[in-house]
C-alpha cells in the first residue's frame, strides 16, 4: 500500500487506459469489415474476445480496489457503439485510514524546540483549512494526495479529510477532505437499520402560505408519518372560492399523473432529469447519464435527491424536472445543509430552484390542502384536524373555567373603583364645603371692616376668570383671550393707596408688558397736564403674573381660577406679595376653584357663591330677580324646559300683546348675544284675522277680557305656532347655531326664555354696572349707552355717559335690582342691561330690565382707563363726566391771582366712546411696534394736555387679533366721529382689496352712523324747542309789565 501511495496511483492510470483502449478498439471493430481470403472474418468471435479480457480486468481491478478501500466498485461498462454517453472516471485516491494520525505528530512534536513548535502548528493550521492557497501543495509533499481545487463559501464548516462511503458509491469514490462534513455520504446500513429508520422516521413538510411569493416551505424529522402537520391553520370559507381557482390553475399545469402522459419541458441543461409522482427511474438515460458524469460526489448527490423525492412525494407534484448541473454545484458548494435546526425552509428553497419548472411547482406546493394529498396525507389530515379540534376544545373549556374568575376579579375592580371614587367625591365635596365656609368667614369680616379697607392701603388682586360650565367653555373660541380682555383693571392704581397684582390668562409678551408700564406712567402727566413730565414710580404698585399651569393646560379651555389653583409658584408668590398687607381678590364669574384660590391665599373674595351665582346668572335668574324688584320687564315666559311650554307659551304671550311684532328666544347659558333667536309675527296666516280681531276691542279690555274673547284668536295661533317657528325662526349668530333646529335643541337642552322685543322703531339699551358692597350699599360704577355690532343683539361698545334715560329714574332702577339681589346673598359686581324706547300708543319713555350678569364686565374695565386718562370722576347719579381743566401756561397777574382758588375748583365735561372688544384678523399681521407708528402718522393719539384722543388696549401677544380702543372728546358727537374715523383708517391700512379679513369694523361704523344721525337730530328738536321758548318769553314780558305798571299806580 505504501508503493501504491509513492507511485501516486499509477494502478489507477493504468487501468483507465486500458478502459479506454478497449472502447476504442470495440468502436473500430464495429466500422472495419475485413476480408481474408475473400472470406468474411468473424468478428462475433473478436468482440467475445474482447469482451472476456474487460471482464477480466474488471474483476481484478475490483478486487484490487477492494484489498485497497475494503469496499465494493463498479467501473462503467463499455457501452455499445449506438450510444454516446461517456462515463468520466473518477481517480482513484488512497483511503482515510492510510493517512498519517496527527495526534501522533502533536505528541513527536512536543519535545521539539519552541521555533519548532511554531512551525509546526502553524503547518497544522494550514492543513486544517482546506481554502488557503497553500493548503493542497502541502497536503500533497506531506501525504502524497493530489487534492480538487475547492470553490470557497461564507458560512461553510470546514471539515477534515474522510472517505465516502455508501451503498450507492461501491468502493471507488473517496472525497477530498476540504468539504463539510454534511457532505459526506452516510456509511452503509444495513437492512435492519434501513428498515427501523423507515418506520421510525418521517419528514415533515411545512409550508407558510402569508408570504406572498410561496417561498416558505420548511421540513423536520418526527417520530413516524402520524407527526405530518401544516403550520397555517385551515383556509377560511371566504378564501375557498379563490383558493379553487388558484388550485385548478396549478393543477392544470402539473395534472398528468401518468409518466407516458407527461409531457416533459424542453431541457435546458446539459444533464436534465425528471422524477415523477416522486419518484427517480433508475433506468432512465437521462438520469444514468447524471450519475456517471457525477459519480465522484454521488453521495451527497444521493442525499440532496432524497430530500427532494420525500418533498415532491409528500406534496404530490406530478412530474418536476431537475437542472442535473444546478443540483451538483449546490451540493459541491456545501450550503445545502438540512441536517442543522436553522435555515430549513432556506434549504428547501434551494432544493426547488434546482428544478427546472420550479414555478409551477411552487404554484401548486403552495396551494392550501396540497400537502395532504402526498403519501400519507389523509392520516396527516386527520392528526390536523384532531389537534385543531382538542385544541379548541381545550382552549374553550380553559374559558369556560376561567369566566368566574374573570367575573370576581371584574366585580371586584369594579367595587374598588366605586369606592375609591366615592372617597374622592367625600373627600372633594369636603373640601370644597370647607371652602365655602371659610369664604362666609372671610365675607363676613369684610363686611365688617368694608369702609376701613377701601380707605386704608390695600392690595387688589385680580383674577379675571370666566366660570362657565365645561359645556360652554369648549363651545367658546379664543376662550383664554376672551378671560384676558379686562386688563385695563390694572388702572385701579390712579388710586394712590391701592396696589394691583393682575393674574393674566394669557402668555404676555415683552411689547404688551412695556405698553402698559409706559401707559400707567402717564398718571403724572396727566394730573400735570404736561406730556414731558416724569413717569411716576407705578411699576412698583402693580405685578402681572402668569400661572405656570399654561404650559399644561393651554388647549382644554380652563377657567383662570382653575389655572392658578394648580400653580404652586404663583400662589407662592402672591402669598409673598401680599404678606402683611389687608387684599382681598376680585373675579370674574364665580367658580368653585376661585373660592379654593382664595382660600389658600387667606384673602377674602369679593364675589357670590358659585352656586348662587350659577342659579341667578342665567337669563331665567335675572327674570325672577327683576319680578321680585318690582322693575319693568318685557313681556315674556322663563324657564321654559319643553317643546310644549314653548309653544303654549309663545302663543299666549302673543294672544295678549298683539302689538309686539318680534318674539326673542334667548338660551339660559349663554354669553354675548351667541344664544340668541327671533320670529316675526307678521307671518302668520291668521295674522290679520287676529289684528281684526284685536282692533275691536281696546287693548286693555283684550287683555282683561274673558276667555270667549281672545280664545279663538289663541287656539287659532297655537295651530301655526310650529310652522312658524319651524320655517320663519332664525338664530342671530349663525356661526354658533345654523340653524333653528341646533338652537331648538340647545334651548331644551338647558332651558331659556321668550321675551318680547320693544314695539318701535328706535330702541336704546344701555348698561350699568352696580357694586353691592359687603356692607350693603349699591353703588354706580358706569354707566353707558350700548353700539351694536354684526346684528341689533350683539354689543362690542358703549357711550359715556349714557344720555338716554332720567338720571333718576336709572338710579331707582338700579338700587331696586341692587337691593333684591342683596336679599339673595348677591355680592360683589353686577351688569345691568335696560332697553328704553318710546311707547307707540301714548309716545312716553319706557324702561325694560332685560338681563343681569354676575361679574366684573369689560366696560367697567374700560371705564376705568378712561378715569385714569382723563383724571376725571364719573357720576351716575347725574350722568356726567367730569374731569380737571387742562392747564394753561398763562404769565402771573394779579387778576389771575385773585381767581386761582376760583379756576382750580372749575371742571369739564367730557364724553367718551369706548370698543371693549374690536376684532380683525387682519391685525396678526402687524406688530404692535408698526402698528403704533402707523396710527402715529395718521394722526391717532392722545393729547395729554387736552385730556382727549384715543387709547388703546391690548389684550394678547400671540394672536393680536383683537384690542380696546377708547376716543374721549368734549361733545359726544366728536367722540363718536373719532371713533368711527379710527375704525376706517386702521381697516384700510391693514387690508388690501382682496384681503379685508374677518372684522366688525364696519357692522361697528354703521351703527355710529346711525347714533350721529339721533344725536343731530335731538340737537336740532332741542336747539328747536330753546327758540321757541326764549320767543315766548320775550312775547310775554310787556304784558306782563304793564300789568305791575296798573297795579303800581
Amino acid at each position: 500500500m505504501a508503493d501504491v501511495l509513492k507511485n501516486k496511483d499509477e494502478v489507477g492510470h493504468v487501468l483507465v487506459q486500458v478502459q479506454d483502449d478497449l472502447r476504442q478498439l470495440k468502436k473500430s471493430l464495429v466500422r472495419m469489415t475485413v476480408h481474408e481470403n475473400g472470406q468474411m472474418v468473424d468478428i462475433q468471435a473478436l468482440d467475445a474476445a474482447i469482451s472476456r479480457t474487460e471482464n477480466g480486468i474488471r474483476r481484478h481491478a475490483e478486487e484490487y480496489l477492494k484489498t485497497v478501500n475494503n469496499q465494493g466498485l463498479t467501473l462503467p461498462c463499455i457501452e455499445e457503439p449506438g450510444k454516446t454517453a461517456t462515463a468520466k472516471l473518477v481517480k482513484w485516491q488512497p483511503r482515510f485510514e492510510t493517512i498519517p494520525n496527527m495526534r501522533q505528530q502533536k505528541s513527536q512534536i512536543s519535545g521539539a524546540s519552541l521555533g519548532g513548535k511554531h512551525k509546526s502548528a502553524f503547518t497544522m493550521h494550514l492543513l486544517n483549512n482546506p481554502f488557503h492557497p497553500t493548503n493542497m501543495e502541502l497536503v500533497h509533499q506531506n501525504y502524497g494526495i493530489q487534492l480538487p481545487l475547492l470553490h470557497k463559501r461564507t458560512g461553510a464548516t470546514v471539515g477534515t479529510q474522510r472517505v465516502v462511503a455508501g451503498p450507492t458509491v461501491g468502493s471507488l469514490a473517496v472525497v477530498q477532505g476540504g468539504l463539510p462534513k454534511h457532505l459526506y455520504p452516510k456509511p452503509p446500513s444495513t437492512e435492519e437499520d434501513t428498515n427501523a429508520d423507515v418506520s421510525e422516521k418521517s419528514y415533515k413538510w411545512e409550508i407558510d402560505l402569508s408570504r406572498e411569493d410561496g417561498m416558505a416551505i420548511g421540513w423536520s424529522t418526527t417520530a413516524g408519518l402520524t407527526s405530518r402537520s401544516i403550520c397555517t391553520p385551515p383556509p377560511s370559507a371566504a378564501s375557498i372560492n379563490s383558493d379553487n381557482r388558484v388550485l385548478a390553475h396549478g393543477l392544470a399545469r402539473l395534472s398528468p399523473l401518468k409518466p407516458q402522459n407527461v409531457p416533459l419541458p424542453t431541457a435546458v441543461s446539459k444533464y436534465p432529469f425528471s422524477i415523477v409522482e416522486g419518484q427517480i427511474d433508475p433506468g432512465a438515460p437521462d438520469y444514468c447519464r447524471f450519475k456517471m458524469q457525477y459519480c465522484l460526489c454521488w453521495g451527497a448527490i444521493v442525499e440532496a435527491l432524497d430530500q427532494l423525492q420525500q418533498i415532491l412525494l409528500d406534496f404530490a407534484v406530478p412530474v418536476a424536472r431537475v437542472c442535473g448541473e444546478r443540483l451538483a454545484a449546490w451540493v459541491q458548494s456545501g450550503e445545502l445543509d438540512w441536517r442543522g435546526g436553522r435555515g430549513r425552509c432556506t434549504h428547501v428553497e434551494k432544493l426547488i430552484s434546482m428544478l427546472e419548472n420550479k414555478d409551477e411547482v411552487w404554484e401548486l406546493m403552495c396551494q392550501p390542502g396540497q400537502c395532504y394529498k402526498g403519501s400519507g396525507g389523509h392520516q396527516a389530515a386527520a392528526v390536523r384536524i384532531q389537534t385543531c379540534w382538542r385544541r379548541y376544545s381545550a382552549r374553550a373549556a380553559y374559558l369556560l373555567k376561567l369566566w368566574p374568575k374573570w367575573a370576581a376579579q371584574t366585580v371586584a375592580m369594579w367595587l374598588l373603583k366605586h369606592a375609591k371614587l366615592n372617597h374622592l367625591r367625600k373627600s372633594l365635596q369636603a373640601s370644597r364645603l370647607r371652602h365655602l365656609e371659610n369664604y362666609r368667614i372671610r365675607a363676613e369680616g369684610l363686611a365688617a371692616n368694608w369702609k376701613h379697607i377701601t380707605s386704608a392701603k390695600r392690595t387688589i388682586i385680580h383674577v379675571p376668570s370666566l366660570g362657565y360650565s365645561q359645556h360652554q367653555r369648549l363651545r367658546l373660541r379664543g376662550f383664554d383671550i376672551l378671560q384676558n380682555t379686562q386688563m385695563c383693571r390694572l388702572c385701579d392704581i390712579r388710586d394712590e393707596n391701592v396696589e394691583v397684582i393682575y393674574v393674566s390668562p394669557v402668555s404676555l409678551g415683552e411689547d404688551v408688558l412695556q405698553y402698559y408700564t409706559n401707559l400707567l406712567g402717564l398718571q403724572a402727566a396727566i394730573e400735570l397736564g404736561d406730556a414731558s413730565a416724569a413717569q411716576n414710580q407705578c411699576a412698583k404698585r402693580f405685578t402681572i403674573l402668569m400661572p405656570e399651569a399654561l404650559e399644561f393646560f393651554s388647549r382644554q379651555n380652563m377657567c383662570l381660577a382653575s389655572l392658578l389653583k394648580y400653580s404652586p409658584r404663583t400662589l407662592k408668590r402672591i402669598k409673598n406679595l401680599i404678606k402683611g398687607k389687608l387684599a382681598y381678590m376680585i373675579s370674574g364669574i364665580t367658580h368653585v376653584d376661585d373660592l379654593a384660590v382664595a382660600d389658600e391665599l387667606e384673602v377674602p373674595l369679593l364675589g357670590t357663591e358659585p352656586a348662587v351665582a350659577q342659579l341667578y346668572g342665567t337669563k331665567s335668574g335675572g327674570k325672577r330677580i327683576f319680578s321680585s324688584a318690582g322693575v319693568n320687564m318685557p313681556p315674556g315666559k322663563w324657564d321654559v324646559y319643553t317643546l310644549k311650554q314653548l309653544h303654549e307659551g309663545l302663543a299666549q304671550l302673543m294672544t295678549e300683546h298683539m302689538e309686539v311684532q318680534r318674539w326673542l328666544f334667548k338660551i339660559d347659558g349663554e354669553i354675548g348675544g351667541r344664544g340668541t333667536a327671533y320670529c316675526d309675527v307678521c307671518h302668520l296666516r291668521c295674522h290679520r284675522w287676529a289684528q281684526e280681531e284685536f282692533n275691536r276691542h281696546r287693548p286693555g279690555l283684550w287683555r282683561m277680557s274673558l276667555a270667549q274673547v281672545n280664545a279663538p284668536v289663541m287656539v287659532k295661533i297655537l295651530e301655526e305656532v310650529p310652522y312658524l317657528l319651524a320655517s320663519y325662526a332664525r338664530p342671530v349668530n349663525m356661526s354658533c347655531y345654523p340653524t333653528w333646529a341646533s338652537f331648538l335643541e340647545n334651548f331644551l337642552r338647558e332651558g331659556g326664555v321668550i321675551e318680547a322685543y320693544p314695539p318701535s322703531d328706535s330702541v336704546t339699551c344701555l348698561t350699568v354696572d352696580l357694586l353691592v358692597e359687603p356692607g350693603g350699599e349699591v353703588r354706580m360704577l358706569s354707566c353707558g349707552d350700548q353700539l351694536r355690532g354684526p346684528s341689533s343683539l350683539e354689543v362690542v361698545g358703549c357711550t359715556m355717559p349714557q344720555t338716554s334715560i332720567c338720571p333718576d329714574v336709572l338710579h331707582s332702577i338700579c338700587t331696586r335690582v341692587g337691593q333684591a339681589c342683596q336679599k339673595r346673598s348677591i355680592m360683589g359686581h353686577l351688569s345691568l342691561d335696560l332697553v328704553t324706547f318710546l311707547e307707540p300708543s301714548n309716545l312716553q319713555q319706557q324702561v325694560w330690565a332685560i338681563d343681569l350678569d354676575l361679574g366684573y364686565s369689560n366696560q367697567l374695565a374700560m371705564t376705568e382707563l378712561m378715569l385714569m386718562m382723563t383724571g376725571g370722576t364719573l357720576d351716575c347719579h347725574t350722568s356726567k363726566l367730569e374731569v380737571p381743566p387742562p392747564v394753561k401756561e398763562v404769565k402771573p397777574s394779579v387778576r389771575q391771582a385773585r381767581l386761582k382758588s376760583k379756576a382750580q375748583t372749575s371742571v369739564t365735561s367730557r364724553f367718551a366712546v369706548m370698543g371693549t372688544r374690536l376684532t380683525h384678523t387682519n391685525l396678526s399681521l402687524v406688530y404692535y411696534r408698526t402698528f403704533f407708528l402707523m396710527c402715529k402718522a395718521q394722526g391717532i393719539g392722545y393729547d395729554v394736555k387736552a385730556r382727549k384722543g384715543t387709547v388703546f388696549a391690548l389684550h394678547d401677544s400671540r394672536d393680536r387679533r383683537s384690542l380696546g380702543m377708547l376716543t374721549i372728546s368734549e361733545h359726544l358727537q366728536g367722540a363718536l366721529l373719532t371713533f368711527a374715523r379710527n375704525l376706517s383708517v386702521i381697516h384700510q391700512e391693514i387690508s388690501g382689496p382682496n384681503m379685508q379679513g374677518t372684522n366688525n369694523f364696519k357692522d361697528l361704523i354703521k351703527d355710529i352712523e346711525e347714533v350721529l344721525g339721533m344725536t343731530i337730530q335731538n340737537q336740532t328738536k332741542s336747539q328747536e324747542e330753546e327758540i321757541t321758548t326764549a320767543a315766548t318769553e320775550q312775547s310775554d314780558t310787556p304784558h306782563k309789565l304793564t300789568l305791575n305798571e296798573s297795579k303800581y299806580l
